[in-house]
């Protein structure tokens, strides 16, 4: 006769830090003390040394071969080795001029490469997720308060434009993404609203973090940690201003009711059907109804949205020159007003076209494509973690039509961390068997477990 008794729930669900792995102290300390970071300037560098240090520590050649990891990964590597070519062939074309070595070697570090180290890292050390989750919700819990403290400023007419650190002096390239920069007043529809970049260089940046973090920080299993994380990221989402990061939002949040709800899958239908009845009311076109709304959007700020269309399209132009292997280096400007603004300056796609051709592209769309198919089955089945993973992928992936990738990932290096730690999560439970002696391991370790769950619950026979 069976005999069951219910053992009880646990009294606290909430993840307490306690057995943090070498790798789970650097990234948590290192995600919690972003101001630190943003004040002395050394973000571009020191996000990428530490992602790639503990690459290279926790290299084993033997888990290299006998583990395997998602494709995505590897298309992330090949899309950095990818860029590392072209690169190569666009400073043979200026002589391999110093400057341009140095700002391309970074560039490299902190992009394309930042990615596939911070993908592949939990799959070589321990890397939990709920660690991450921690460290981004004590991150975003700190917006508020550096946000009220800009607002002081702001309000006391103290900070002017800003500063340059120090340290940032000795990074190549560019100094004006290492500028620490305070809150201003834009006009947003012709009203001057506050608005700021926090710990990025552009306020759009700050957008995109926030959203990330949002469904980061949705996971976090401390009610009022959660609570102030997820305050921070709406007021940082909020005083970023920014337009596509706001569309966003409600698409992500969309995707993950549209996982949940069999009449949401459906959702494309009840849209078209609704756009079909709108357009037979209003008497417009399908092009007149969308032009309509895009005139609101840009009419918000309409000199930037006229600064982002010019580039994009004297980008376009020049990458026709070099269509197959692009240019490789940005190697080219065009003059707005009374200012320079580097080619490739806006929208991801337009930028890897004119950087790195037709083939670069192809590499990429690629490495995009693996990333959203490995949590789309998952995400399927109704894996609530795999659903908000998806749903922030495709809102990044939007964004990307903004701001090129490879500036914007080291402020949101910890997403892909993440993103890392969740695959590896999966992929761990599915043991490839390589010995007989493995085999025999597995058993033992099931029947051990199976006799301590019987024992736990109090299943007697």
């Amino acid at each position: 006769m069976l005999n069951v008794r219910a053992s009880r729930p646990s009294s606290s669900r909430v993840f307490k830090l306690d057995a943090l792995s070498f790798a789970e102290q650097v990234v948590y300390w290192t995600i919690v003390l972003t101001p630190l970071w943003w004040l002395l300037g050394v973000q571009t560098l020191l996000y990428p040394a530490i992602a790639i240090v503990l690459v290279l520590i926790k290299f084993d050649f033997d888990k290299l071969i006998r583990s395997s990891v998602p494709a995505c990964i590897w298309a992330w590597l090949v899309m950095a080795l990818v860029m590392l070519a072209t690169a190569t062939i666009g400073l043979s074309n200026v002589g391999f001029d110093f400057q341009k070595i140095a700002a391309t070697a970074v560039t490299f570090f902190k992009s394309y490469f930042l990615i596939y180290a911070c993908l592949v890292l939990p799959f070589w050390t321990r890397l939990r997720v709920s660690v991450i989750t921690r460290a981004v919700a004590w991150m975003t819990t700190g917006y508020l308060a550096t946000i009220a403290i800009e607002m002081v400023m702001l309000i006391l007419r103290i900070g002017g434009t800003g500063f340059l650190p120090p340290l940032a002096r000795l990074i190549p390239g560019d100094k004006l993404s290492l500028q620490v920069k305070f809150a201003v007043f834009q006009p947003f529809f012709g009203i001057p609203l506050p608005r700021t970049a926090l710990y990025a260089p552009d306020p759009p940046i700050l957008g995109i973090c926030a959203l990330l973090c949002f469904f980061i920080c949705l996971g976090e299993t401390n009610r009022r940690l959660r609570n102030f994380a997820l305050n921070g990221c709406w007021v940082a989402l909020l005083i970023s201003a920014s337009r596509l990061a706001w569309l966003c939002l409600p698409l992500a949040l969309l995707i993950v009711v549209c996982f949940r709800s069999r009449v949401a899958r459906q959702g494309s239908l009840w849209v078209a059907s609704f756009t079909a009845l709108l357009c037979g009311l209003l008497g417009l076109t399908f092009n007149q109804l969308l032009e309509k709304p895009l005139e609101i959007f840009t009419s918000a700020r309409a000199s930037s949205s006229t600064d982002r269309e010019f580039v994009v399209r004297k980008t376009l132009e020049a990458w026709q020159e070099s269509p197959w292997l692009g240019w490789g280096i940005i190697s080219g400007s065009v003059r707005w007003y009374t200012y320079d603004i580097a080619l490739g300056s806006f929208s991801t796609y337009a930028s890897v076209l004119y950087l790195h051709g037709i083939i670069g592209f192809i590499f990429f769309v690629t490495a995009l494509a693996l990333t959203l198919w490995s949590f789309w089955s998952l995400a399927v089945r109704g894996n609530l973690l795999y659903k908000r993973a998806f749903a922030s992928l495709v809102a990044l992936y939007v964004f990307c039509n903004a701001i090129p990738l490879t500036w914007m990932t080291v402020y949101f290096w910890f997403f892909f961390v993440w993103l890392g730690a969740i695959l590896s999560q999966t992929h761990k439970q599915r043991t490839t068997i390589y010995r007989w002696e493995q085999l025999s391991e597995k058993f033992e370790y099931g029947k051990s477990f199976y006799q301590i769950a019987v024992a736990k619950n109090g299943f007697s026979f």
